[in-house]
């Protein structure tokens, strides 16, 4: 097998993918979003971003931080799927019904049908937070928006859900261990999990391996070829980091009998940019790690626990959010610089546009052109 994958005609086919890997990757708009954060004194008018996704990119979904005005009026009529945030200081006024009818009143009904709000996420990382006002009214929040959505007749197009932090399970390694934390389970975790599935909404989770690698586990993190880790219960090896969170997550929703529920990753991303001398953090790591997500959520291959399915993926982020507090690296993880340029290419802008961008330094869209044909005219030959 090994002389096969060592003949030139492997390693042209090898070159010829990567030069059509824009094509292929038309498929992300259906299962690939964003996360469009605003924490930044530097991004471009919501109109132009609304444009600039639309029309030179193949991202389909967004996820805001907020309901923020003008952003919503500037994604109408652009065919993107927008999912809103209720703050988490809200969350106690929401368990009041006027209070739900009142917020979708101001932050839906305005803007749809031109805008195509389709999710509704109540909070961000709630149980995380610690706050017991937070966490008690979460779930009841969550029935109040829904039942503010029914009286409007819009809940069987308006999912609601809330994303959360790993940090609920108490394990998860090996992955078939994995289970919430004691309290939170049955408490909090099993009638928000009821809640979803009487409406068929997704849990949502925000997995990043960025912040649980290190020098020794980079290779596992970045989808690169490993040893792999091994779980005796299952007897499956899991041979990349995100398999064995999502994985973790499900034996979780099992736990509780709530495997069915979908899954779907509300943010994940790797920065481009960090400290002086922190490991694993630069644009080509960046772009690889995002491009090989990408590929590894679309293929339909699954996880080992969950095999033959993709999973709807929010990348995070945007843009650079120059305003951010923390390490350098929470002020790093965008996609585009403020202009709407790439920090690095994973495939997402139309091919036109990319190799427009290029024409302007040199006749990029002739060589590569010139590559194809010459590559086509060897594998005649073989």
């Amino acid at each position: 097998m090994d002389k096969v994958f060592n003949t030139p005609l492997a390693h042209l086919l090898g070159a010829l993918l990567v030069l059509l890997a824009p094509i292929f990757l038309q498929g992300v708009e259906g299962t690939i979003g964003v996360n469009y954060g605003t924490v930044a004194d530097d991004l471009p008018p919501p109109v132009q971003v609304a444009s600039f996704l639309r029309d030179s990119t193949f991202i389909r979904r967004v996820r805001l931080f907020d309901a923020n005005p003008e952003i919503l009026k500037a994604f109408a009529r652009t065919g993107i799927s927008v999912t809103v945030n209720v703050p988490n200081d809200l969350i106690p006024q929401l368990t009041m019904l006027s209070f739900a009818q009142q917020w979708v009143e101001i932050n839906v009904l305005p803007y749809i049908p031109a805008t195509n709000i389709v999710r509704i996420l109540v909070g961000n990382e709630v149980i995380s937070t610690a706050n017991k006002l937070l966490i008690v009214s979460l779930v009841p929040a969550m029935e109040t928006l829904q039942a503010a959505l029914v009286e409007k007749s819009l809940d069987r197009h308006i999912r609601i859900s809330t994303p959360h932090f790993l940090g609920i399970l108490s394990n998860s390694s090996p992955p078939s261990t994995g289970k919430f934390r004691p309290g939170y389970d049955i408490h909090v975790l099993k009638p928000l999990l009821e809640f979803l599935r009487a409406t068929n909404s997704p849990f949502m989770i925000n997995p990043y391996p960025f912040f649980d690698s290190s020098d020794n586990t980079l290779d596992y993190a970045l989808f690169r070829p490993n040893p792999g880790v091994f779980d005796e219960t299952t007897q499956l090896t899991y041979t990349n980091m995100l398999d064995a969170q999502l994985d973790a997550v499900f034996s979780a929703l099992k736990l509780l009998d709530f495997e069915d529920i979908e899954i779907v990753i509300a943010e994940t991303g790797w920065p481009s940019r960090g400290d002086p001398g922190q490991a694993g953090v630069d644009t080509g790591i960046a772009a690889e790690y995002n491009k090989k997500l990408i590929q590894h959520v679309m293929s339909g291959i699954g996880t080992p626990l969950m095999p033959n399915r993709s999973f709807e993926t929010y990348i995070f982020a945007l843009f650079n959010e120059d305003l951010k507090p923390g390490p350098t690296c929470e002020r790093n993880f965008g996609l585009f610089k403020p202009d709407m340029t790439p920090v690095y290419d994973i495939g997402i802008v139309h091919p036109r546009v990319a190799n427009a961008a290029a024409n302007t330094d040199h006749s990029h869209t002739n060589s590569r052109t010139n590559l194809l044909l010459l590559l086509l005219v060897c594998l005649m030959c073989f």
